[in-house]
């Protein structure tokens, strides 16, 4: 969930953040010895505790990854749970130093929020799911319906544009809690729920009784690359954060994954003695051990072993890779290479 409303104040606040936060997360971060990352309430597959208190989902596993590639322990995290409404400004703040939330990355977030968009991992658009019973087969045939939609974010936007461009009534029904929202959509108080397609997935799995009474509306009316995101002024920070991402992905590309990643080792494939650190260079360059990657792949995994587990056909979603599959295999996942 993306919000917009909030841009103003959340700038407002950057501007009257103390200069001492610029160029000093990594240093703040060494010494308390853990990443305190900013996530979702609860969309499962994304972040989401399960009923001992254990966190899970495609977003955790990233913020485990940095992590690991400080500290070489992904047990080195501490995570906050943040509403569309917080995250930005908890970001900002200073009360996170990493925001891994299923955000989307836009221009006014780069600028006007001051933050640095650190890759995208998931590639994503904007859904409608409905009751099956409705019979419904487009978002243009749901003219009068009234739809359940988290307030100020970009989701609400998009739909009042789509809307509005092809001549659709509706009555919004606007909750901020992303539970609030689901209990209403179950409880028939609105036709339609919308939000990102994988989050529509993961609701329908794993929210809603009799999962195969509803269904996702086949059109995407919006572009919703989601990814990382940390403040302005700390560059070596940020290369940490974005170059964990690339590594797990450019890893996917190698054909290392958790299960291999020891026989790699001896690999005579410059890009893998690279990546492992076999040749060294590649830690150096961001202030890391040089078996950095090596630790992030053999604790959680490269992208694919991540997208799999908490996303894919080893998970409850089941969701099919689509754009967050490999380039080589007709995805967007592309790493900027590491060399």
């Amino acid at each position: 969930m993306k919000p917009l409303r909030s841009h103003l104040l959340a700038a407002a606040l950057l501007l009257a953040a103390p200069a001492a936060l610029a160029g000093t997360t990594l240093d703040a971060v060494r010494q308390k010895g853990f990443v305190q990352c900013g996530v979702n309430t609860g969309v499962a597959g994304f972040s989401a505790p399960d009923s001992a208190g254990v966190w899970t989902g495609l977003d955790i596993d990233l913020c485990k990854g940095v992590a690991v590639a400080l500290f070489g322990d992904a047990g080195k995290v501490r995570f906050t749970p943040t509403t569309a409404a917080q995250r930005f400004v908890a970001l900002q703040s200073g009360e996170i130093d990493v925001l891994t939330r299923n955000a989307t990355q836009t221009m006014a977030r780069d600028t006007a929020l001051g933050l640095n968009l650190a890759g995208v991992n998931f590639y994503d658009g904007q859904g409608f799911l409905v009751l099956k019973s409705l019979g419904v087969k487009s978002v243009k045939e749901l003219n009068g319906a009234t739809i359940c939609v988290q307030p100020g974010t970009t989701t609400e936007f998009n739909m009042s544009d789509y809307f509005r461009a092809n001549g659709i009534s509706f009555t919004p029904v606007v909750i901020e809690k992303v539970e609030e929202n689901i209990n209403a959509f179950a409880s028939g108080r609105c036709d339609v729920i919308t939000t990102d397609a994988s989050q529509l997935a993961s609701i329908r799995v794993t929210a809603l009784k009799n999962p195969d009474d509803y269904v996702i509306l086949p059109e995407r009316i919006s572009k919703e690359p989601l990814g990382p995101m940390v403040r302005h002024g700390d560059d070596q920070w940020f290369d940490i954060v974005k170059w964990t991402l690339y590594g797990m992905i450019e890893a996917e590309e190698a054909g290392i994954n958790q299960s291999n990643v020891d026989e790699k080792l001896t690999s005579k494939d410059p890009t893998i003695q690279r990546l492992l650190g076999v040749t060294p260079g590649m830690g150096k360059a961001i202030g890391l051990d040089e078996k950095w990657l090596y630790a992030v792949i053999k604790q959680v995994g490269n992208y694919g072993d991540s997208f799999e587990r908490n996303l894919g056909k080893k998970s409850q979603i089941k969701l099919d890779r689509g754009l967050n599959d490999l380039w080589t295999r007709g995805g967007l996942m592309y790493a900027i290479p590491i060399r």
